[in-house]
């Protein structure tokens, strides 16, 4: 486990699926914001090494600045101290590296399920033959299961097959860096484990790195290398990083049976509801 105030966590993880090397680092990155009653400080001294093809889950109390954390290694803010380094260059915008699915798709309403990540692969790669951008865009749909409902628009979707748009779309364009803001928060509980258990398939498949964020300790269990816990805000940091033990491919019942599950749950929710809990949870 790592604690706050330490930079290194202890693995007691099994056989890794990533790459031992550095490749994506939050050093030193606080951000702050000016007020009428002046400077607010949402993150403060966030510092975080993350291994190419890990999958790690953030979790905290809403106003933690986990999705304006998420929003800097994506390019979508930027720190007002310390950096956010992919593959050693700093992040400074948004690029096709890395690419974010959000909790509300995020997706044209005019535009089919074909066209809307046909939109995305189009622009990433506007030199490739119309006939190879739309392989892609069937090979992605075929992916998440969407082949059907390639020629339907999002009102015709549900909310589970508008989120598989979304990871389709946002893995077509290629990108090292996955970037998830509690894509299943809205579903229902079946629709969530179908696509937990299509996210784990196809991150296993194709070894992007991933960075989620998760409201349910349950989820991060079963999908994350590395459980990240976050300080309340404002001036939020890191207060503990947990290593999840369990081998992969992981399946839910086993790992549901195992001990150590339970005392990694009943550890995360101590962080969350006692050590730092909200002030009217307590």
């Amino acid at each position: 486990m790592q604690t706050l105030g330490t930079t290194t966590a202890v693995s007691t993880s099994t056989k890794s699926t990533y790459k031992n090397d550095p490749f994506l680092v939050i050093e030193n990155v606080s951000k702050i914001y000016p007020t009428p009653t002046g400077p607010y400080t949402v993150l403060d001294g966030v510092e975080l090494t993350v291994r190419e093809g890990e999958f790690v889950c953030l979790i905290g109390h809403s106003g933690c600045g986990k999705s304006t954390l998420l929003n800097m290694v994506a390019g979508f803010n930027t720190p007002s101290d310390g950096e956010v380094r992919l593959q050693s260059k700093a992040v400074k915008e948004p690029g096709p590296d890395r690419m974010m699915v959000f909790q509300n798709y995020c997706l044209l309403p005019w535009l089919t399920a074909f066209e809307n990540v046909f939109l995305a692969v189009d622009s990433v790669f506007p030199d490739k033959p119309t006939a190879q951008k739309k392989a892609i865009v069937k090979e992605h749909l075929a992916m998440v299961g969407l082949t059907e409902a390639a020629d339907k628009k999002p009102t015709q979707l549900s909310g589970g097959m508008k989120q598989r748009v979304a990871i389709a779309r946002a893995l077509s364009i290629r990108p090292q860096v996955l970037i998830l803001d509690e894509p299943f928060g809205a579903l229902d509980a079946i629709t969530k484990e179908e696509l937990q258990e299509e996210l784990l398939k196809i991150w296993q498949e194709h070894q992007v790195t991933v960075l989620m964020i998760t409201h349910d300790i349950d989820e991060a269990l079963f999908l994350a290398d590395r459980l990240v816990m976050m300080t309340n805000g404002p001036s939020a940091k890191i207060g503990e990083v947990l290593n999840i033990p369990f081998s992969r491919p992981r399946n839910r019942a086993r790992i549901m049976e195992d001990p150590e599950y339970y005392n990694l749950r009943n550890y995360a929710l101590d962080f969350l509801f006692r050590r730092f809990a909200h002030e009217d949870e307590v």
